[in-house]
């Protein structure tokens, strides 16, 4: 496709979303969601906002034929309700029902979907990572508020009390001055092996699915799930988990910005498989006066700073559980958490609760369970009410926040990739004097999926 083409499938592709913005919902109005992308997390959020007072899904997308009539039908069977059905997700912006979207999408979907959503008037509940590069991540918060739209990054923590109270903790200075936040994933992954390409499934839509990647045969390693760990598609587990945690660590500190430096080391170690992306890695960022680390471990590990297994997937529906075995994902041996350091103290923070220790001694002087036994209602429950506010400021991940925390993924990937530590100025969104670094800040795009430079 020329240029020419390019610019009139994308301005067009706009003219069409203006001309289906939906009605605003009213006061007490349950919101009408659309929910875009239906694999694991897309299977759980039909769960959770079927089940939410305030929501009614009215349509379901995928892809995947397959997933599509699965999705359909388990709305149907847990709410009653037929949703419609759409292979193509403009097809779900043009809908002028839709009021919302709920998207548990690959990485590389993110921001062309968010950016389309808000061009057709939709109020958006985006997955983390917000963004596959930090380009397309800025177009995206252009995008939000150019729109005037309600775009809330998949970043629960920020909406879980203890979570919350841990920070505010932090922020009145209970472990004194934080000068170390570090997040911790040791989340044990199984070989992914190795496949041949082979011919597209039926009733999956290949070229949909790469949409702003490049165009390769179709390997069942690079569908499902699996696609986290190509560098096309994927971030690998800094990109998965990190996003949560090194928000949470980045939050604690205080810091609204990205860092001066980042250096980041590891590599893929104990297996022969496809997976390009590091199963062991480290990044450590540079604020100046204090420092964000964190730690990637996908193989057989064992607890830090008090983090012992948290098991995260214990209240997943059967839907889910069963995917997971499926897949072989399924493991409680899982160290996930954040560890903060300070002049007076420390203090350990995971799902379950958040512990204090003050003095040389460590004498524990807080220690908080959590009474919630399910993470992601109350960050859909603020998304909901902000719909209704139109006030973005009420979002508890607001796409701004949750484009810096996932472009320290990003900045970490690079340096990763470069072997070597990297200067940035955040003000100029730029490496310091750097061109093959800043190479790595947006991608080359697939027409006609392509990242507008004008949202």
């Amino acid at each position: 496709m020329g240029e020419s083409s390019r610019r009139t499938f994308i301005l067009s592709a706009g003219a069409a979303a203006a001309a289906s913005t939906p009605r605003l919902p009213a006061a007490g109005d349950k919101v009408n969601v659309a929910v875009v992308g239906l694999g694991l997390r897309g299977v759980y959020h039909l769960t959770l906002w079927g089940k939410l007072p305030g929501a009614r899904i009215v349509a379901v997308c995928d892809v995947n034929q397959p997933a599509l009539e699965r999705g359909q039908a388990q709305v149907k069977a847990q709410t009653g309700a037929q949703p419609k059905a759409y292979k193509d997700m403009r097809q779900v912006f043009d809908d002028k029902e839709v009021q919302a979207v709920a998207m548990a999408l690959p990485n590389h979907w993110h921001a062309l979907a968010t950016i389309w959503a808000c061009q057709a008037g939709k109020d958006v509940y985006i997955e983390k990572p917000a963004c596959h590069n930090p380009y397309e991540g800025w177009k995206m918060v252009e995008a939000a508020r150019k729109y005037n739209r309600m775009v809330q990054v998949g970043s629960q923590s920020r909406s879980l009390p203890h979570k919350m109270k841990a920070i505010d903790l932090l922020h009145r200075g209970v472990i004194g001055k934080v000068y170390l936040a570090r997040g911790l994933c040791y989340k044990w992954r199984p070989s992914i092996g190795h496949k041949a390409d082979q011919p597209v499934p039926p009733g999956l839509d290949w070229d949909k699915f790469l949409g702003p990647a490049p165009m390769r045969p179709y390997n069942e390693l690079r569908f499902r799930y699996n696609w986290n760990f190509f560098w096309d598609t994927g971030d690998g587990d800094i990109g998965n988990q990190g996003p949560h945690e090194m928000d949470l660590a980045r939050w604690g500190l205080g810091k609204q910005g990205l860092p001066q430096s980042v250096v980041s080391t590891g590599g893929k170690y104990v297996f022969n498989d496809d997976q390009e992306t590091p199963n062991t890695q480290i990044a450590t960022f540079d604020y100046g006066d204090s420092e964000v680390v964190f730690e990637v471990r996908g193989l057989d590990t064992g607890g830090e700073g008090g983090l012992g297994s948290d098991n995260y997937i214990r209240d997943l529906s059967d839907n889910v559980r069963k995917l997971l075995e499926h897949f072989g994902l399924m493991t409680g041996a899982n160290v996930i958490g954040n560890l903060y350091y300070g002049s007076e103290g420390w203090m350990a923070l995971n799902s379950m609760g958040f512990q204090v220790y003050k003095g040389q001694h460590s004498e524990k002087i807080m220690d908080e369970k959590s009474d919630r036994k399910e993470e992601t209602v109350p960050h859909m429950e603020n998304f909901l009410a902000a719909v209704h506010s139109r006030n973005s400021k009420s979002l508890n991940a607001d796409i701004e926040a949750g484009v810096t925390s996932t472009n320290l993924v990003h900045l970490a990937n690079i340096s990763y990739r470069l072997k070597r530590l990297l200067k940035y100025d955040d003000a100029a969104r730029c490496f310091v004097d750097d061109a093959e670094a800043n190479a790595y800040l947006t991608r080359k795009y697939r027409a006609p999926y392509v990242v507008p430079d004008q949202v």
